[in-house]
């Protein structure tokens, strides 16, 4: 499994990519095995916004651009709060569960490679994570997506209570 870094832009913003995981899949037809192989790739731009894509072909490269396209057509913003994220959340897909806790400056990314890949291309620099039930790198990934996806800004939070912003810490 080979690791592709790659920038291009997407809506004028500067994006990179991460390949998560290649699978090879065998079919077994009359003349012997063919192979197909599917590709998972993270795109982001460091500033927040991420995507993730899963693209299936007959070659390596095919599925790999397929993937990133696919990456392309799901981008999501994602609140931060300077380099971590603002609160404590669980994130779910399928059985797999990613718990996402902010850290102190300093600390840096501790986290697996499938959680890591979604966490650098949001732009995250600190940040604690724990991956439970699913050891499965698409189902993680998926669950990484989900706990950022349910991260709010204070703005928002203040907003659904229907408080100040300065009643929050209080």
């Amino acid at each position: 499994m080979k690791i592709k870094r790659k920038r291009s832009k997407v809506d004028g913003v500067e994006i990179s990519d991460k390949v998560v995981v290649i699978n090879r899949v065998a079919k077994v037809v009359k003349g012997g095995r063919r192979f197909s192989f599917s590709a998972l790739s993270v795109i982001g731009d460091g500033d927040g916004h991420v995507g993730v894509g899963f693209g299936k072909a007959n070659d390596v490269p095919d599925a790999i651009d397929k993937s990133k396209e696919d990456a392309k057509k799901n981008l999501y913003k994602v609140n931060l709060n300077k380099n971590t994220i603002p609160h404590e959340v669980i994130g779910q897909f399928k059985s797999a569960k990613v718990i996402l806790k902010p850290a102190s400056p300093g600390t840096g990314i501790i986290a697996g490679a499938s959680v890591r890949a979604v966490i650098e291309k949001a732009g995250i620099s600190d940040i604690l994570t724990k991956a439970q039930g699913s050891r499965n790198p698409i189902n993680v990934v998926k669950a990484t997506l989900d706990g950022l996806l349910q991260l709010r800004s204070l703005k928002e939070a203040a907003a659904i209570r229907e408080i100040p912003i300065s009643k929050l810490w209080e």
